[in-house]
């Protein structure tokens, strides 16, 4: 991430990544989830599901900040995050 001014304690905060999980079948296709992203990593297929609605897709799940705001939106809970565990480099 690109700071304007670079913060005081710019060395000590880490961004949490996510990892999005869309339950296809129970997901009724209103779009919440894809318009309050933000990030912008989900968009509406163009397949369909079992009921006819068009489910969200993640375009691109390395961008996801955890925020757990398409969980909090979803009407039909059709969508949750996971919180990915970084990888620590060690070198000796």
């Amino acid at each position: 991430m690109k700071y304007w001014r670079t913060p005081l304690d710019v060395d000590r905060v880490k961004i949490p990544h996510g990892e999005v999980h869309i339950m296809r079948e129970r997901c009724k296709g209103c779009g919440f989830c894809v318009e309050y992203c933000p990030k912008g990593i989900l968009e509406l297929s163009s397949e369909f599901n079992a009921k006819g609605y068009h489910p969200p897709i993640v375009t691109n799940g390395a961008l996801c900040v955890h925020c757990q705001l398409c969980e909090m939106l979803c009407p039909e809970f059709a969508i949750f995050c996971v919180l990915k565990e970084e990888e620590v480099d060690h070198e000796s």
